[in-house]
This record gives structure tokens, C-alpha cells and sequence, in this order.
């Protein structure tokens, strides 16, 4: 009897969920689902993932809506959650107006289980919306006892890289090299195949096929990790630090292949490249081991058996076409070398050898719950030109970093196609050697490269149908429109997102694409604010700020230049200090607290390490040396860098970055209601804030010093008693000494722009930003950049992002779109836009953690129209100028008479209201 009632009960459930979704629809609709940030990511190994949506109102006529209510259902197949069936989780009816980062509250996953899922919300009306679309997540491997797989590697290599160590120390790299294993496996399947889950990585790169089919459209796999505990070697010529690294870890992917296996006998393949793991460029990083590999392939049965296919030593393995390859290196295809059908049943594997087992890296297997390298962008070709010898140059018109792909290719047996790229900065090679025979297509695996343009030899008859360049980066997309009435800040924008786009490699973010490679966290904290304000960067930064934690020293608290540590990377305090900004700027954009108490220990321990370099003045001047050095090595100590003209004191700056971790860790402290922290922190802030304007201002001449010195004291906040003299020296600094430029390296620069117009020097910031003289970002332009430069003059590398972090007063300042770090998340917006004189449009829409916001200011001569755009889910705080006697209206109504605004006052002749959900039209 208890079993019918319990039956029946479902089967209203049931019905009323169909009954709900057919006749009421509500005000707004769940779409966008994701989970842990992914869109349907293939494995999550978190116990509760976290689930969230964003509201659309069902008419741009709906205003100062809002979720009243949830109901979550999870389904272990796409069909039963179709059909009403949530037989994991189901949450009923939840009073709320969370829709962000829901916790899954079911019944416990299990490990490889597929979680299907759906939401419907109900509306300030209590008015049930209609089900949103399905989406799902898949569970990774939630023990390490259930990896029964063995790493695997190619029997003509040991465990070690390619480098030999050096009786002075250090090491270097040896010959030969060794061409990329194929790898196979094959196995039989029975009839009834439920489903079948790949779970897999291989170091440093890896693709994997079955059938003969690649698995997946990722590149560059897996993402860049601080692998495995390195022996403690010193490279003498290099930035060393201990191996007192916090942890290590090794990211897996799942592939779902069901669809992919046939009846009865089936093959798995793989290509393994040396990626970062066997890097021989002891320039820049330092190698982990030999390529290694491991998958465990699990299959389930309709009657619930399972069989599961695991890298072992009976796995084959043979020389593939790839002879050689190297992120820094490049690659080398010999096509002569091909097994036809390598990875299929119609090869014959009895010459291959068996694999030969390796040992597991030390770091933890980690599901790769981030986004993957992919091709992002293709370009067909500008031109194509055959020089007098017989060489083709062509040309892609804008920078990239990523391959030229041929195809439709002819040639002799032997000859060599040999492209090298057209770049400032080293790079490697690009060669393939045909086969003859008919056509061939060709595109590198395991490497990038950076370029718009290049010279191709090797071949007749070339033509533009037969190369396309393939943009690679990390699949971070874009999230924001900005545009202007002034061109030239169009043209910033869009240049810095492509230098940044073509930084973004294996989930961090490089100082530049080409000469180095390398994870700087210095570069990452500079620009992480633009970052969060022009990409959907939430799961790429919560993977990479865990890199950063990870190399922490464990010990010290010290945090290196960078993260996966590379021994190659220079920098100073601003490096390591992206321990203490990122987690809360992070926090600040997406709302996400866990964030916070992840990383609040490592933010507390980089303090606790800045602390020990305080000056008996109360400063702080780092002079850290290399580990069997006592002489300071200035590339662990530097404060800016790339002036302008000049640099400031390195003590000034790190006496600011001690000030700023302080600070940001206090409101940490206070976010998560640690308020005897908070008071600690705090306390260290205005200390180090006393003893900086005692030491570094300047009393008879009124200034910090030149060269960003009183941007950064600004930030600060300068005392009342002299700060309009600061301000004052501020602006004839920049309008006089400079000519209206700006006199900033990487770190000034990101607070240049905003400080000046908020100390009411917009018009100076607008002048400094419109300049196309030296120096400038127009400069740069003048000179045909299509992405943004490590120096004002141009030297060095001509592809680093990191000067983007000034660009947040397009953003911030013009447009005037901020979150409130009280409400984060953007759930209490502010929009206070600032136009100069000299611009009379300026739009800015990002994506939020609640849906699109919108700011648009437009002047026709003494009228403003602002156009906003408020999500379901947050409400703002909008300022908008009043010019004289002018009446402000929505939309042709009085504020007092328009739906969804409330008036609060004026305040420094601004007309401050409250905004609630919705698109507004104000005019004036």
C-alpha cells in the first residue's frame, strides 16, 4: 500500500510538472544554465557542483522583476528528466531569489555518472515560467583507488626528459629527438552499450582517437598545471625557488564516446606530444619527465555489467609521422612516415612494441573542469604573393597565435613544405615533408605559433584555397560590446582583447605568446580586472588562481613570479602579490565566496611573507636572492616595469603592493565575517599607508616622484592636508612635463587612467588616451599593430596584454558600469559614466552573473540620453549629469511617474536613483 501511495504521488508530481509547464509562463525564463561556470561540462569531481542560470525577462516591456521562487530537477537520463522522472534530485518548489551557484543538494553521485537537469522559476507574481532548456554535467572519478589505469610511455625513452644534468649545476638539453608515440589499443565491446566514457590525459599534450575519429574539437590538452614534484636543480642562468610548492596536480578530460564505438572489435588511439612536460627550452621552464599517458575507457551495458579498457604495458605503441615537436621548438611532419589507419581495426600492430609503464607525476588527478585550448578563430588569407625566388608570402592581416593549416596539397615524395612565420620574437619550425602521390593536408598538433604573416617554401603552384589560419587559445568567449564615437578607443579595445585572446594558452594567461610562454603572475593580476570585464572568464580564472595557490611556498608563504612555476619567469613583489589581488577582484566580479575561502590561508600566508622585508621605517623593500646566492637578484625584486620614461622606486612600489594585499585581505576577512582578521589587516593597511606617505612624500616639491609615483599614492588615498598639492603636481606632471601623455609602466598604468578622473581629471585621461605619439596606445597603432606591446617604444616582444589593465576607464569611467563589493556579482550595480568633452557616444554591455547589463550615454549638444539596462536578479544605483533647469524623464515620463525607478536626491550635481530590473531610457 505504501509503495502505491508513494507510486501515485510521483505520478502527480509528474502531471503537475506538465500541467505547470503547458499553461503558465511567467514574467521571466530560465536560460543559460551552466554548472561549476561550465556549459555542460563533461566531468565536475566536486561533491555538490554548483548550479546556476540567469532569468530573461519575456519582453523588453517587463520591469522590476524578479525570481520568487526554483525548482531544480536531475535526472540520471536526458529521457526520464524529459518525461518528469528526476530520479537524483529534486528540489520542489524553493522559495528564493538565488539563481547563482546553487549547490546540488541530491541524493550522493557517483563516480562517472551523467547528471541531466533543468530548472523552472516562478516570477514576482508566483507565476511558474515554462521549463528551461536541458542541460547536464558529468561526474569525474571522486576516489584515487578508482583509477585502475597505469601511466604509459614509449619504450625508446626513460623516465626522464631530454636534458642531462651539468657538473656546475643546471642542465641542458641532449640529442636526439624523439619523434611523437602513437599509441593503441584494441578491444571488443558486446551488444547493448548504454554508454562509454573515456577518462584521460597525457603529458604534455595528447589527442585521442577512436575508430580512427578524434575525440573532441580540443587542442593543446591538457591545461598547463604544475605537474609533478621537479628534482631541486639551481639553473644558474635562471630565477630559482625551492620545490616547498603547496601541491600538484594533472588535469583529465572525459570524452564521451558511445556514439563512436562499433559491434565487437573497436580501437583506442593516441598522439602524445611533449607540451610543457618535456620542454628542453631551460631558457624559460624546466621539464618534468619523458610523455607519458593514461586512460581508462569505461563501458556500461543496458543489463549493468561494465567492461573498462586501461592504459597498461600491452598497449602498442610505434614512431609516428611527427619527428619532432616542442612548444618552443615546433614541429616536424615526415607525411613518408604514416601508418595508414593506425588507429582502426585495418591496422596490423603485430610489429608494434608494447608500451613501457611509467611512474605517475606526484600531482593529484584533477577533472578538467576549465576550459580547453580549441580552434577559435579562422582567417582566410589578405593576400598571397611568389616573390622572385620563388617563395610565397602571405598574408592574415591581423596577428594571431595558432597554425597555418594546408590542405589540397601536392608534391613530390620528399619534398619539404616550410613555412616560417613573420615574428619579432623567436619561433619554432614548421616542416612537412610529402609523400607524393596525390593530395595532402597538413596542420601542426603539439605547438603554436604567432603571426600574420608568413613565408611558405616548398611548393608550386600554392594558391588561397589552400591555407587557412586557424586561431588556438583557450575557449574563453567574449562577454562584452564596447564601442565609441571616438575610433581610436574602438581600435584600443579590440587590440588589446586580441593580444590578450592569443596570451590565453592551456588556461593561463602568458606575459606574450611567442619568446616565453610563461604564466607571469604579474602580467595576470595587471589585467585580470579588464579580463573579467570583456570575457566569460569565471571557470579559466578559478583554475588558474588555484595554479597560483599551488606553487605557494608552503613554508614561507612566498609566491613566485610565476604560476605553474616557470624558473624563467623575472619579476618582483607585483608578481606574487596576484595571490592576495586576483582571488578578491575575482570575488568582486563574480560574487563567488568560495573563491575566497579557497584562497583566503594563501592570501594570509603571501602577507605574512611581505611582512618580513618591512624596512625598520615601516616600508617594505624586497631584496630576495636566488636559493645558493646571498646577493639580491633583480629579477626577483623589481617593482614596475616597461616605463614610459622612467621607473619609481622599487620600495615605493612594494611598499604599495604591501599596502593593497593588506587591504584586499581584510575585505576578504570581511566577506567571510572574520572580524578579529579583518581588524589585523586592517591595522597592517593604515600602517603601511602611514609610513608611505611619511617616507616617500616629498614636502617642499609637493609630489611622490615621476613616473606613476603619484598614481599610486592617489590609490592610496593621500592625506587631506596635501592631497589637492599632490593633485595639483599630478596634472602638471602629465599636461606640462609630458605634453599630455601618459609617464606609467605596466602598473601604473592600470590605475593611470581612473585615478586622473577621479580626482577630477577625466578630460587629462581622455587627452592621454587619444594621443598617437609616444607615449601611447595610438602610437602603436600608427605603426600598424594589431595587438598591444610589452613596451611603449615597441622593443622587446610585440604581443603582451598586460598594459590592458588600463583600459578598464573605458568601462568603469566612461561607461560607468562598477559593481558594488558589498552586493558582488554585480547584483548591486553602479552606473556613474563620465564623457569628456570631446566624445558624444559611448556604449558598454557585459555579461553578468544575472544577465546583460547595459550603459549607453549619447550628447547631441547641451541633451543626454542614457540608455541602461538592468538584469533579473540585480537592481543599481544610476547617476545620471543635470544640466540646468533641464527635467530629467524615462522614456517620456517623469521619474516620479516611471515604473521601476525611484529617485533618491542629488549628489554632487548628479540625479541618484534606484533602478530596479529592466531598460530605462533617461533623457535630460
Amino acid at each position: 500500500m505504501k509503495l502505491n501511495s508513494m507510486f501515485s504521488m510521483f505520478c502527480l508530481s509528474c502531471m503537475l510538472c506538465v500541467l505547470i509547464s503547458c499553461t503558465e509562463r511567467g514574467n521571466i525564463k530560465p536560460v543559460q544554465l551552466t554548472c561549476e561556470y561550465m556549459t555542460n561540462p563533461a566531468v565536475v569531481d566536486v561533491a555538490a557542483p554548483r548550479l546556476s542560470w540567469v532569468n530573461e525577462a519575456a519582453s523588453e516591456m517587463i520591469r522590476g522583476e524578479s525570481q520568487q521562487a526554483y525548482r531544480i530537477c536531475v535526472a540520471s537520463t536526458k529521457s526520464k528528466l524529459l518525461k518528469g522522472e528526476s530520479d537524483i534530485w529534486d528540489s520542489g518548489k524553493t522559495p528564493s531569489q538565488d539563481s547563482y551557484l546553487i549547490p546540488f543538494a541530491g541524493s550522493k553521485l557517483q563516480s562517472g555518472q551523467d547528471c541531466w537537469w533543468r530548472v523552472m522559476v516562478w516570477d514576482s507574481n508566483d507565476v511558474a515560467s515554462s521549463w528551461s532548456a536541458p542541460a547536464m554535467w558529468g561526474m569525474g572519478l571522486l576516489s584515487s583507488g578508482e583509477w585502475q589505469a597505469k601511466w604509459i610511455g614509449a619504450p625508446w625513452q626513460g623516465e626522464e626528459p631530454r636534458t642531462e644534468l651539468l657538473p656546475e649545476g643546471g642542465r641542458r638539453p641532449v640529442s636526439p629527438q624523439y619523434p611523437a608515440p602513437y599509441f593503441r589499443k584494441s578491444f571488443e565491446v558486446k551488444s547493448n552499450i548504454v554508454s562509454a566514457k573515456a577518462f584521460v590525459t597525457g603529458l604534455g599534450f595528447f589527442e585521442l582517437y577512436i575508430n580512427g575519429k578524434k575525440a573532441g574539437d580540443d587542442y593543446l590538452a591538457p591545461n598547463l598545471t604544475n605537474y609533478s614534484n621537479r628534482e631541486s636543480v639551481e639553473y644558474p642562468q635562471l630565477i630559482t625557488v625551492d620545490n616547498h610548492f603547496r601541491d600538484h596536480r594533472v588535469m583529465y578530460l572525459v570524452y564521451d564516446i558511445t556514439d563512436m564505438l562499433r559491434k565487437q572489435q573497436n580501437v583506442a588511439g593516441a598522439i602524445i606530444g611533449d607540451g610543457f612536460y618535456d620542454c628542453t627550452n631551460l631558457r624559460w621552464t624546466a621539464p618534468f619527465g619523458s610523455p607519458r599517458f593514461l586512460c581508462q575507457i569505461e563501458i556500461t551495458y543496458k543489463d549493468g555489467t561494465k567492461d573498462m579498457i586501461s592504459s597498461d604495458e600491452s598497449w602498442k605503441v610505434k614512431e609516428s609521422p611527427i619527428v619532432m615537436n616542442g612548444i618552443y621548438d615546433g614541429e616536424i611532419y615526415d607525411a613518408n612516415l604514416e601508418t595508414e589507419g593506425w588507429a582502426t581495426v585495418a591496422c596490423d600492430d603485430s610489429g608494434w612494441k608494447n608500451a613501457a609503464l611509467r611512474k605517475p607525476p606526484t600531482g593529484e588527478l584533477t577533472a578538467h573542469t576549465a576550459p580547453t585550448d580549441k580552434i577559435t578563430k579562422t582567417l582566410k588569407p589578405v593576400s598571397l604573393v611568389k616573390n622572385d625566388d620563388g617563395k610565397y608570402e602571405v598574408d592574415f592581416g591581423i596577428e594571431i597565435s595558432g597554425w597555418i593549416r594546408f590542405k589540397n596539397l601536392q608534391g613530390n615524395k620528399g619534398d619539404t613544405l616550410d613555412v616560417k612565420y613573420i615574428c619579432e620574437s623567436p619561433l619554432g619550425v614548421q616542416k612537412y615533408v610529402f609523400k607524393g602521390g596525390g593530395k595532402e593536408t597538413y596542420a601542426p598538433r603539439f605547438t603554436w605559433y604567432v603571426f600574420s604573416k608568413a613565408i611558405i617554401s616548398g611548393i608550386n603552384n600554392l594558391t588561397t584555397d589552400m591555407l587557412t589560419a586557424e586561431a588556438v587559445n583557450t575557449d574563453v568567449p567574449v562577454s562584452a560590446e564596447f564601442r565609441t564615437s571616438n575610433p581610436l578607443f574602438d581600435q584600443i579595445n579590440t587590440i588589446w582583447q586580441r593580444s590578450q585572446l592569443d596570451n590565453m594558452h592551456g588556461g593561463i594567461a602568458s606575459d606574450c605568446p611567442h619568446r616565453e610562454r610563461a604564466p607571469y603572475t604579474g602580467d595576470g593580476q595587471v589585467a585580470c580586472v579588464t579580463v573579467m570585464h570583456n570575457f566569460d572568464a569565471a571557470s579559466f580564472y578559478g583554475k588558474w588562481i588555484r595554479d597560483i595557490r599551488d606553487v605557494q611556498n608552503i613554508e614561507t608563504g612566498y609566491v613566485p613570479n610565476g604560476a605553474p612555476w616557470f624558473p624563467g619567469c623575472g619579476g618582483g613583489v607585483p608578481w606574487g602579490v596576484a595571490m592576495t589581488v586576483m582571488p578578491w577582484e575575482y570575488y568582486v566580479h563574480y560574487g563567488d565566496k568560495k573563491m575566497l575561502e579557497d584562497s583566503y590561508f594563501a592570501m594570509k600566508e603571501k602577507v605574512r611573507y611581505m611582512l618580513t622585508w618591512l624596512t625598520k621605517e615601516g616600508t617594505m623593500f624586497m631584496q630576495r636572492t636566488n636559493i645558493s646566492s646571498d646577493r639580491s637578484n633583480r629579477w626577483l625584486n623589481l617593482g614596475d616595469w616597461s616605463p614610459a620614461f622612467g621607473l619609481p622606486s622599487d620600495e615605493l612600489v612594494h611598499t604599495f603592493y604591501l599596502w593593497r594585499a593588506a587591504d584586499f585581505t581584510a575585505k576578504a576577512a570581511k566577506a567571510l565575517n572574520r572580524k578579529d582578521e579583518q581588524t589585523y589587516y586592517s591595522t597592517i593597511a593604515n600602517e603601511v599607508n602611514t609610513a608611505f606617505h611619511k617616507k616617500f612624500y616629498d614636502t617642499m616639491n609637493k609630489t611622490y616622484g615621476d613616473c606613476g609615483s603619484n598614481i599610486f599614492a592617489l590609490v592610496m588615498g593621500v592625506p587631506d592636508d596635501y592631497r589637492h598639492d599632490v593633485v595639483a603636481t599630478l596634472h602638471q606632471e602629465i599636461v606640462e612635463k609630458y605634453n599630455g601623455h601618459l609617464n606609467t609602466g605596466i602598473y601604473g598604468t592600470q590605475f593611470f587612467f581612473e585615478t586622473l578622473a577621479a580626482h577630477g581629471m577625466n578630460e587629462v585621461a581622455y587627452e592621454a588616451m587619444n594621443k598617437r605619439t609616444f607615449p601611447s596606445y595610438g602610437h602603436w597603432l600608427e605603426q600598424g599593430a594589431t595587438v598591444t606591446w610589452e613596451f611603449w617604444n615597441g622593443s622587446s616582444s610585440r604581443n603582451h596584454p598586460m598594459f590592458g589593465g588600463g583600459l578598464n576607464w573605458f568601462y568603469r569611467t566612461l561607461a560607468g558600469v562598477n559593481t558594488d563589493e558589498n552586493e558582488p556579482g554585480y547584483k548591486h550595480i553602479i552606473i556613474k559614466p563620465q564623457l569628456p568633452e570631446k566624445m558624444d557616444h559611448v556604449y558598454y554591455s557585459n555579461m553578468t552573473p544575472y544577465g546583460k547589463v547595459v550603459s549607453e550615454v549619447k550628447k547631441n549638444g547641451n541633451r543626454l540620453e542614457m540608455n541602461v539596462t538592468i538584469p533579473v536578479g540585480s537592481y543599481a544605483t544610476v547617476y545620471i549629469p543635470v544640466s540646468g533647469n533641464a527635467e530629467v524623464t524615462e522614456s517620456g515620463q517623469t521619474i516620479d511617474t516611471s515604473s521601476g525607478v525611484e529617485k533618491i536626491g542629488i549628489e554632487d550635481g548628479l540625479l541618484k536613483l534606484r533602478v530596479m530590473q529592466g531598460k530605462y531610457q533617461f533623457k535630460n
